[in-house]
């Protein structure tokens, strides 16, 4: 019988835990003294506000929030999301891993976050346009285009960028594009950022498996959401030559050791539908069809432990738990979604030496070309879709380099060296 103490088992509840978990890490690997440690806990500023609107012909106040972490590197820059479970915590928690993101990937702008506790599934059109009129309102003179630029983020589009700007210049009085990204390209916007967080990734993954000396064909790849990220993500890798055997939507799962074809199941959800619906109506399936394409139908977490090489989680967060960690068949995690993986179950995925290409890199290509969007529009340009793609490339591969090396430099996983490697750029920008 072994006398060795049974590991305390850490468990993070709240998004800021998650953060300060990562940190704690990072404090290890730089030697960051307690103060410094405190200064990447501390925002900036914490902005909150009550916002009047009318919703179901009553007057209502909702709760709305803006947290301005670090401007260190460059003006705050995240996003914005309307959401009925919206808190300090999580916008919190989120501003801090923008000024993380933005610090990997070496483009010099801050991290910020916004949102209001509000479900826009249960507004109407008008409705939605007045809170969004109301936030800038309410926060014109804590943003601007030197100061903090938002951007879309959960349940707000490129329509209510464009809302939002519309009224902030109402109240400033000038003309300021620059203030919001994520807009239509019809309005400011830039070509290749509807699919800018898909691509990045992938270019990541492209760096990752060459360095690893790997062929994609001989790859499978399961992809745990299929919304705008994980689809377009799907269909890139699949026109690469890697083999898609696994797809998930919040309704269920399609999985085949054949191979997927994205865009067969991008029409079935372009109908409204769940993927799974290519062969199962209810709980009602074609065995004949699912057995001619050798296919099998799941719950949406089975692609999670399934067979393959390549788990791409681009969906919600918090879903590879401990569990998912020691059931994992997969040799990488590329992380699409934000936060996916629960500190704890990190820990476990480093023991097994199965490797995470973290979010605040994986997904980074979002923020990328909201740069470059912000940029365009400082200086009155614009840009071709391959244009953007090549220069997203370029910043992508670079920002992996770095974090590879920084990894193997200091023998830890490419989340840790993530971490490292972009806390160390802001304290150096804040000397």
């Amino acid at each position: 019988m072994s006398n060795k103490k049974p590991t305390a088992k850490l468990v993070y509840r709240h998004a800021f835990d998650q953060y300060k978990a990562r940190l704690k890490e990072t404090a290890e690997i730089l030697k960051l003294t307690p103060e410094e440690v405190t200064n990447f806990e501390t925002p900036e500023k914490i902005l909150e506000k009550k916002l009047k609107v009318t919703l179901g012909g009553a007057a209502v106040e909702l709760p709305a929030y803006r947290v301005q972490f670090s401007s260190a590197r460059g003006p705050y820059k995240g996003g914005i999301r309307f959401h009925p479970a919206a808190d300090l915590d999580e916008v919190k928690a989120l501003a801090a891993m923008m000024a993380i993101k933005c610090a990997v990937v070496d483009i010099p702008m801050g991290g910020g976050k916004g949102g209001v506790t509000f479900d826009p599934k249960q507004a109407t059109k008008e409705e939605i346009f007045e809170v969004s009129r109301a936030w800038a309102r309410a926060f014109a003179n804590d943003i601007g285009p030197d100061k903090d630029i938002p951007a879309p983020d959960v349940y707000t589009n490129g329509e209510i960028m464009s809302v939002m700007l519309d009224e902030y210049e109402k109240v400033t009085g000038g003309k300021a594009p620059a203030t919001f990204t994520g807009k239509p390209v019809s309005n400011g916007g830039i070509e290749g950022r509807d699919t800018a967080t898909a691509m990045g990734g992938v270019f990541v993954l492209e760096a990752y498996v060459a360095e690893k000396g790997w062929v994609p064909s001989d790859l499978r790849v399961a992809v745990h959401g299929f919304g705008n990220a994980g689809a377009t993500a799907a269909q890139l890798l699949y026109e690469r030559g890697y083999k898609i055997v696994g797809l998930a939507d919040s309704k269920g799962a399609v999985m085949s050791m054949r191979g997927l074809d994205p865009m067969k199941f991008q029409e079935v959800k372009n109908q409204n539908k769940s993927i799974k619906e290519m062969y199962c109506h209810g709980s009602v399936c074609d065995e004949g069809m699912m057995e001619k394409d050798s296919v099998v139908v799941g719950d949406p977490n089975s692609v999670l432990t399934m067979d393959a090489d390549i788990l791409i989680p681009a969906a919600l967060d918090g879903v590879i738990t401990p569990d998912v960690a020691r059931q994992m068949k997969a040799k990488v995690v590329l992380e699409l979604a934000n936060g996916p993986t629960l500190a704890e179950a990190d820990a476990i995925l480093e023991e097994r030496k199965i490797d995470v290409i973290p979010d605040v890199l994986a997904n980074a290509g979002g923020v990328t070309v909201s740069y470059f969007e912000w940029d365009q529009n400082l200086k009155g340009t614009t840009h071709t879709r391959e244009d953007v793609n090549a220069r997203l490339k370029k910043v992508m591969s670079k920002a992996w380099m770095g974090v590879s090396e920084f990894a193997k430099k200091h023998s830890v996983t490419f989340r840790k060296a993530a971490f490292a490697l972009a806390v160390e750029r802001i304290r150096m920008a804040k000397k």
